[in-house]
């Protein structure tokens, strides 16, 4: 199965550079895995490759999560020459020699740095270093840059300060001529969200996440999530904070780069498996990266089973590269323990004139939610004048066919030969032989998921929604295919 990933990881190598946003890279979101937020500064080699390996054991690999991201606390100051220079204790074999064996298993490589003075965790940082560190990096054939915000000499305070520092390293990278995807994670701040899409593939919209659904934090400072006046983002913030923070903006995101809603917390243990899935279909539909963030060493059969849902992944790595928009919120709903509650419906076009819908419980109790096709394609014509209003719709339930855990588990017990005809036996979906693209093409059930209910037209697609919970769905229309309204090129 390697041979397959890396001939098309290859062929991403070879391709011509071209500036900012056309840099070839993250036509639809990236996916893969980072440290950061289970495991912090534990980093070393063993990590990077058994979490390589674990990646091709569990399945993740095959279903798109193919960037291996290495976080902070890497390296050991910079050598006489002004280089940055990796900690040789930590990583005995050499950035290189790790890259090439994580290619040689069919994935990609990144690594982190700041643009500041000091890394996050007080490291060498790359401000005023770009042009150096972006060689090193290109030499050591790493594959992907996340670029962090801290101690930034006070250069920041308005769009221009921050643009100008984060564009001076998208342009010593792509003067290595390799092509290294490029994240930024600027905390949302000085309207990111206006100018990242010019320099990066991907930009962070708010302060860091944490392991809750709704928690209010004073690290997450901003009461109004959605306020552009939020300048200090902070961290602690909860996934209904992030999403919140995100709505205005949302449809920002398009093929090459992308709102960041900050790494996955899935397995982490501090949400419910209903919060969990409604986290991670969220990010799906939002067309944020999908980073892992959990340690895979100890991934859990629950956990590896939302993560590796086709029919969402198809949703995040949808060909059209459409973001889901938020059409209706209501929050005059009961509250939950911290007194947040509030119920959501976004919705969004997908590949082949498909549509994607999430019914979102926020509240404090089990909740039966509903949205009309007259909400549901209101981005398409409002009050009803969009032309979908007036088909027959068939609605799929995209977790009806969740993995089973007794199955997963199988999975994560099993090796070598036995693990490779389970894998057959399951026959789940693998994006390394048949893209995602195709695969809906095809109109795979393992994509499309599986059938509940039609809509007749004029009518509305409604269901009880566990508290903290979500459902998702994907409606095909029964009649003739309607051209969508067009907002931007054709690219994919």
């Amino acid at each position: 199965m390697y041979s397959t990933a890396f001939r098309s990881i290859s062929s991403l190598l070879v391709l011509p550079i071209v500036s900012a946003i056309n840099n070839g890279l993250a036509r639809t979101p990236q996916m893969g895995w980072n440290n950061w937020n289970s495991l912090g500064c534990d980093v070393s080699e063993s990590l990077l490759l058994d979490t390589a390996s674990q990646l091709i054991h569990s399945g993740l690999r095959d279903v798109g999560y193919n960037y291996v991201v290495l976080d902070d606390c890497w390296s050991d100051g910079r050598d006489p020459d002004g280089f940055l220079r990796a900690d040789e204790q930590k990583f005995p074999s050499g950035m290189k020699r790790i890259a090439e064996e994580i290619h040689d298993m069919g994935m990609l490589f990144g690594m982190y740095s700041s643009a500041g003075e000091m890394t996050c965790a007080r490291y060498e940082g790359s401000l005023d270093h770009e042009t150096k560190d972006a060689q090193i990096w290109a030499s050591w054939d790493v594959d992907y840059l996340k670029y962090d915000n801290c101690y930034h000499r006070g250069r920041f305070g308005y769009p221009e300060v921050s643009f100008n520092r984060y564009e001076i390293m998208a342009r010593a990278l792509n003067a290595t001529n390799r092509p290294m995807l490029y994240s930024l994670c600027s905390w949302g701040e000085d309207y990111v969200h206006t100018w990242g899409m010019s320099i990066a593939n991907s930009w962070r919209v708010s302060g860091d996440i944490y392991d809750s659904f709704s928690r209010p934090d004073d690290l997450c400072i901003c009461t109004d999530a959605a306020s552009p006046h939020c300048v200090a983002p902070g961290s602690h913030c909860s996934v209904l904070n992030i999403i919140n923070r995100v709505a205005p903006f949302v449809d920002r995101g398009q093929p090459g780069g992308w709102n960041d809603l900050d790494m996955l917390e899935v397995g982490h243990g501090g949400m419910t498996d209903s919060e969990y899935v409604a986290h991670f279909s969220l990010w799906a539909a939002l067309k944020s990266p999908l980073l892992i963030g959990t340690d895979l060493r100890h991934l859990s059969a629950s956990t590896l089973s939302i993560l590796n849902n086709p029919a969402v992944i198809a949703v995040s790595q949808d060909p059209l590269g459409r973001t889901a928009v938020r059409i209706s919120r209501d929050r005059n709903v009961k509250k939950g323990k911290y007194g947040v509650g509030e119920t959501q419906v976004w919705s969004g076009p997908l590949y082949g004139g498909d549509q994607v819908l999430l019914l979102l419980n926020a509240a404090g109790a089990d909740t039966t939610l509903s949205a009309t096709l007259d909400e549901i394609f209101v981005s398409e014509g409002p009050e009803g004048s969009a032309p979908q209003t007036k088909q027959e719709w068939e609605v799929y339930d995209l977790w009806a066919n969740r993995m089973p855990d007794a199955t997963a588990q199988r999975i994560l017990d099993l090796s070598g030969e036995e693990l490779e005809a389970e894998l057959k036996n399951i026959g789940w979906y693998n994006s390394t032989e048949v893209s995602y693209k195709q695969g809906l093409k095809d109109r795979d059930p393992r994509l499309i998921g599986s059938p509940v209910s039609t809509v007749a037209p004029g009518g509305k697609v409604e269901t009880k929604v566990p508290m903290h919970g979500v459902k998702m769905f994907r409606l095909t229309s029964l009649g003739a295919s309607i051209p969508r309204y067009g907002i931007a090129k054709d690219e994919l």
